[in-house]
Formats: structure tokens, C-alpha cells, sequence
């Protein structure tokens, strides 16, 4: 990272209080008898759904215009309650000025027993009337697809159903829209047809690996045309439930430790009868592709080193890293091949040179940037439902500060503890981020913290070893003076 990144990395820090302490970000609650007041308009609407890996991202590139008289800022998207519990990255941006940065987002709850709440995006600059802009909204959904059939034989092509809107729902009426449907293969046996429109007879037009839905005329605000679609994914739906991430910083030792532990699920199709470890063995010589998950991949940072790979059984030496100057990869193969409905839980660790991370900036203080999600790199991508990423600091570290580039609505809480470990005092402190509904998409996001570290926490644990090595030495040696011998009697 630049030194004018990380300045201003650093200009821009969330402020955390006193260890203990801890910040939560909150939905906002409206009154029940609330509706977004009808001041917009989607003048021209393209909604692209890709169902491209074992997670759905969906972008919306819409014009909106303002045919209120005064000036707005809110602009209101609704899900239901079921999306919004699976929502995750979601960012939103100005589609003709890049240096605009990403919107202010909210969720909003105007009726805790419905089924509809809504985001809330807030425009930079209040819009005028009459005038347009044109936006860009983009956001994952989570555990989005069902198998259809829910269960196959272990040789069989897996195919996984998504159900949707082929009208993006929409507090606001929409002139003209679209919604284009991005595929990982042409395979796509079964979809919802609906009647054309002009030279279109039938919905949706088929090109390739991509079906659309659309042009549609005039919507009104609200309109929604159920549709579903069945497609090939002859590969693993993997999603990791629970991730625990912990980097580890040692000044004296000028190591920064990283361990991640994953709880792994496949969640697509199970299989129709038991596994068979023969049939499994052929099928890698004639048929290698399979929707088990045999293998992972972990790109790490050049430079990084000492891996090392367990299970709840214990070590797993089917593992390889390579390391050269230009790439760091550890590949790992789980002891048995995941198919649909298999859980495995496994922990990974590496090692790396702190001066790859770690910066020490004039003032005294120091800033430490490191990536705030890595995990695997699959073909078919990797989701995560909870994240929880802990900066295990130097004993007697304080001002702990942190920014992330990382979607602020998909942070849900942040705080200092205090985590004690080997040779530790006061216990070393430490800053907790919990996030939600990731994906690997969002891989290499980077986490900048920044904290102080006074001189006398930096000798406070060589002075205590010493200390504790005198009063060993010390206690010893009056030991050996006390004469334990009983005199006999005359």
C-alpha cells in the first residue's frame, strides 16, 4: 500500500473505545404505517442477476429521477424478510463519477411483522427536480439456490434451482427495465417463459449462457412476476457457516501469525445411496469433474510461511505449498470428498514477516494493513454467513483505531478486548470485528488498524521474564541454604 493510501487510510479511522467496550451497527425503525413517499422515478432499469457461482450477485444499474418538487436524498429499495437475513456486500455508486464513493447504505424496518423492509440509500448530494442520476446498486444473496432433485447418485450432474422477480421489485414506478440472467454453462434445461413484447414473441430471449427477461414497458411501483430457472452446476456449493480469523502481531519476534478456522458445508444435492469409495476412485480417471469437493486452494501473500492444516481428528499431511518470489499457494485436500449435505470443519495457519504488514508512522504510533478476508479461491466460489476477524495486538497496545474497505452494512459489531495468553500480564489487546454474509468476491479487502504502543508495554514482558528468572535463581538458592537436617538427640 502507498504511503498517501495509508495517510489516507488513516484520516478516515473509526474511533474505539476503552477495551470492553464495543460499537454495533443498528437497524433503523420506522413508524408501521410507513411507505417510500413517491418521489422518484426508475426512468431506464438493467438488473443482471449472475447465478455464475454457488452464490447469487445481483447489480442494478438504474437512471432515477426526481419528479418531486424539492430536492431528495432517499431513495428506497425493498426485500423481503428472508433476503434481507441472506443480504450481504451491498455497495452502491454513481455510475458516471467513480471518484463518488460508495453511497451511504441502511436497513430499514417500518413493520417488524412484515415481510417487506426496505434499504436505504442515501444520495451524496440531494437531487433536484426534473434532474437524473444514474446509479449503480450491487449486493450477494446467500444460500440462495435449492438442488433440483434435492438428491443424486454420486455420478450424476448436479443441477440447482433460483427463484426471482422478472421485475426487480421496486418501491417506484419503472418506465423501461430489463433483467438479464448470467449462467455458468448453456445447460440450462428448464425456465419460466412469459409472453413478449413488440418484435418479441416470448420471454426470455436465449443467447448462449445468458437468458433475458425484458424489455418490459411500464411497471408500476411494486409489480413482481414470479419466474424461476433450473441450470447445471456440476460443482461444489460450498459455504462456510462459521469463519474465525485471528492475526496474531509480535513486535519482538517480527512475526504476524495468522490461523483461520472454518466450519465447511456443501449444500448442494445429497446423495440417493450410500458413498462408494470404489465407484469414487474410477470416476477420477474418466469423469474428474464432480460436484464433491475434493480439493482447496489458499492463495496467501508471497512471503508467507510455516503452514500447517488440521482437522478435529488432527494433523492432515494431504497438503501442498509452494512459495517462490511471486506467489505463496497452499492446496489442501479434506480426508474425505464433501458431497451435498456433508459438514467439515478444518484450521489453517501460516506465518509471515511483520515488516509486510507493519509500518511504523512518524508520530510513533503504528499501522498495521492486512486483508480483512483471504480464504479460498475456487472456480466456483466460497460464501460466508459469519465472519468473526480478531487483531491480536501487543500487550499494552492502546488508541486502537481501524478503517475497512469491506461494505459498511455488512459489519455488524466492532470492539477492543482483551485476550490473554502465554507470559501475559494484563493480556494483550485485542480489536473484534464480526461481519456477516461474505464472499470471496470480497477477498483482499483491505483492514488498516492503527494503534500506539508505548515504550514501557514494549519492555513490560522482557522485564517480567527476567524478573521471573531472577526470582527462580533467587528462591533456589534460599532453598539450598535451609539446612533440612534433624540433629540427633545426646
Amino acid at each position: 500500500m502507498k504511503t498517501s493510501a495509508v495517510l489516507s487510510a488513516v484520516l478516515s479511522f473509526l474511533s474505539l473505545a476503552t477495551p470492553g467496550s464495543a460499537k454495533s451497527s443498528s437497524r433503523v425503525t420506522l413508524p408501521s404505517t410507513f411507505t417510500p413517499p413517491q418521489v422518484f422515478k426508475n426512468a431506464n432499469l438493467v438488473h443482471i442477476i449472475s447465478v455464475e457461482k454457488n452464490y447469487v450477485k445481483e447489480n442494478i444499474n438504474v437512471a432515477i429521477e426526481n419528479i418531486d418538487k424539492a430536492p431528495q436524498d432517499e431513495y428506497f429499495l425493498p426485500f423481503t424478510a428472508d433476503q434481507i437475513s441472506r443480504l450481504g456486500g451491498f455497495e452502491v455508486k454513481d455510475r458516471k463519477d467513480a471518484s463518488a464513493g460508495p453511497f451511504a447504505v441502511d436497513v430499514v424496518e417500518f413493520d417488524l411483522e412484515s415481510d417487506t423492509q426496505y434499504v436505504r440509500i442515501r444520495l451524496p448530494t440531494p437531487l433536484k427536480s426534473g434532474a437524473q442520476q444514474t446509479i449503480g446498486i450491487s449486493y450477494y444473496f446467500l444460500k440462495a439456490y435449492k438442488p433440483l432433485p434435492a438428491s443424486i447418485k454420486q455420478e450424476e450432474i448436479q443441477f440447482l434451482a433460483y427463484s426471482f422477480s422478472a421485475y426487480l421489485p421496486s418501491a417506484y414506478t419503472s418506465t423501461k427495465q430489463k433483467t438479464e440472467v448470467k449462467f455458468p454453462s448453456a445447460t440450462i434445461p428448464d425456465y419460466t417463459k412469459l409472453p413478449g413484447s413488440g418484435d418479441i414473441k416470448e420471454f426470455p430471449v436465449k443467447q448462449g449462457s445468458k437468458l433475458t427477461y425484458g424489455p418490459f414497458a411500464e411497471k408500476p411501483a411494486g409489480a413482481i412476476e414470479p419466474v424461476q430457472v433450473r441450470f447445471e452446476f456440476n460443482k461444489p456449493v460450498s459455504h462456510v457457516s462459521r469463519l474465525e480469523r485471528d492475526i496474531e502481531v509480535s513486535h519482538w519476534g517480527g512475526n504476524v501469525a495468522f490461523e483461520e478456522r472454518y466450519t465447511l458445508y456443501h449444500r448442494g444435492a445429497n446423495l440417493s445411496s450410500l458413498f462408494n469409495r470404489v465407484k469414487w476412485q474410477q470416476s477420477q480417471y474418466y469423469q474428474p469433474l464432480s460436484h464433491a469437493l475434493k480439493e482447496i486452494k489458499f492463495p496467501l501473500r508471497v512471503g508467507s510461511a510455516d503452514p500447517y492444516y488440521t482437522d478435529v481428528i488432527g494433523n492432515v499431511s494431504t497438503s501442498r505449498f509452494r512459495s517462490n518470489k511471486r506467489e505463496a499457494l497452499l492446496e489442501i485436500k479434506p480426508r474425505y470428498p464433501l458431497f451435498g449435505g456433508w459438514k467439515y470443519p478444518f484450521t489453517i495457519g501460516w506465518n509471515s514477516d511483520a515488516k509486510n504488514f507493519l509500518r511504523r508512522l512518524s508520530g510513533g504510533g503504528y499501522v498495521l494493513n492486512v486483508p480483512f478476508l483471504e480464504g479460498p479461491k475456487q472456480p466456483e466460489g466460497f460464501e460466508y454467513e459469519q465472519v468473526e476477524v480478531r487483531v491480536i495486538l501487543p500487550e499494552g497496545a492502546e488508541n486502537v483505531k481501524y478503517s475497512t474497505s469491506i461494505p459498511s452494512s455488512s459489519i455488524k459489531e466492532a470492539g477492543v478486548e482483551v485476550h490473554k495468553t502465554f507470559l501475559d500480564t494484563i493480556g494483550r489487546t485485542t480489536l473484534v470485528i464480526k461481519a456477516r454474509n461474505l464472499v470471496d468476491d470480497l477477498r483482499e479487502r483491505e483492514l488498516v488498524v492503527t494503534y500506539d504502543y508505548p515504550l514501557l508495554a514494549s519492555i513490560r514482558k522482557p522485564l517480567i521474564v527476567f524478573g521471573s528468572m531472577v526470582a527462580l535463581f533467587v528462591g533456589t538458592w534460599l532453598l539450598g541454604t535451609i539446612d533440612l537436617k534433624f540433629a540427633t538427640a545426646k
